[in-house]
């Protein structure tokens, strides 16, 4: 970086610096009005009471569900264009996009292999596709999409599995398959095994539930604070979403890969001692 760029930097800087701090000295003088309680807005970041979202006018429901339906679409789709249209045309010498596509499948498949060499294809395919839909779907609030609720006001989609529903059914389904390949792989004894970590759905489900809600919940109280309103609230709504999307689809797929291994790992049988002859 030459001296004309580091010099333009700092003006822009100093322009953006200017321009926040006009911001929050106007905002300041001219707060007339009495915005939404900080506590109304937390507590149905929770529970979701007050903000509901018309189902096709058949029943209200959380926004989150209406993320879940967004995420899960996109994500179907996105599959039946790639088998289609991608996979057919992948070449000896990879794309880009090829060389993405085969380097998570790879990473996902490693660690798969790593936690549970017994049945590695099976856990692989589910955490390769519960990892990327933590992942995206964290990542889906970041967009903003709005939609209107039952009591006529607009509210942005949050992600699918900061609201309680979806990360218990998300912790649910993974102990499911758990279960599962314990039972097909050992029978009664993975089965078990299995039960013996019941405590394993919830823990999953709070860790996800808890995560994403924190990074919302530090997000509205940064932007109810007046004098860091402007700039900080969008800083620190991106790095919190982006450390929850990789650090939660990390944890999860750790978690399930190593449970899975677990209760499908053949118990090898001690050779019987031979009996002593008799004298």
């Amino acid at each position: 970086m030459n001296k004309k760029q580091k010099i333009r930097a700092l003006i822009i800087f100093a322009c953006a610096f200017v321009a926040i701090l006009a911001g929050v000295i106007l905002t300041g003088l001219n707060k007339t009005g009495h915005g939404e309680d900080i506590q109304v807005v937390m507590r149905d970041a929770v529970l979701h009471e007050t903000y509901k979202v018309s189902l096709f006018g058949l029943i209200d429901v959380n926004p989150g569900l209406i993320s879940a339906f967004v995420v899960t679409g996109v994500f179907l789709v996105f599959a039946l264009i790639v088998r289609i249209f991608v996979i057919p045309k992948f070449k000896i010498i990879p794309g880009k996009f090829q060389m993405f596509l085969e380097q998570m499948v790879e990473m996902f498949s490693n660690m798969a292999k790593g936690n549970s060499p017994e049945c590695y294809k099976f856990i692989g395919a589910y955490i390769f596709a519960a990892g990327s839909y933590i992942c995206v779907g964290t990542l889906f609030e970041l967009f903003g999409f709005q939609v209107m609720t039952t009591s006529g006001t607009s509210i942005a989609l949050p992600a699918p599995l900061s609201d309680i529903n979806g990360a218990v059914c998300m912790g649910c389904l993974t102990y499911i398959i758990i279960m599962i390949g314990g039972i097909v792989k050992n029978g009664i004894v993975g089965f078990g095994r299995t039960i013996k970590e019941f405590s394993l759905p919830i823990s999953m489900s709070f860790r996800l539930f808890g995560a994403l809600l924190s990074g919302a919940l530090v997000t509205e109280l940064v932007y109810h604070a007046t004098v860091m309103s402007y700039g900080i609230p969008v800083l620190v709504g991106v790095l919190f979403t982006l450390l929850h999307a990789l650090i939660q689809a990390y944890v999860l797929t750790t978690l399930a890969s190593t449970y899975f291994g677990e209760v499908t790992e053949k118990k090898i049988k001690k050779p019987k001692k031979a009996k002593k002859a008799a004298a």
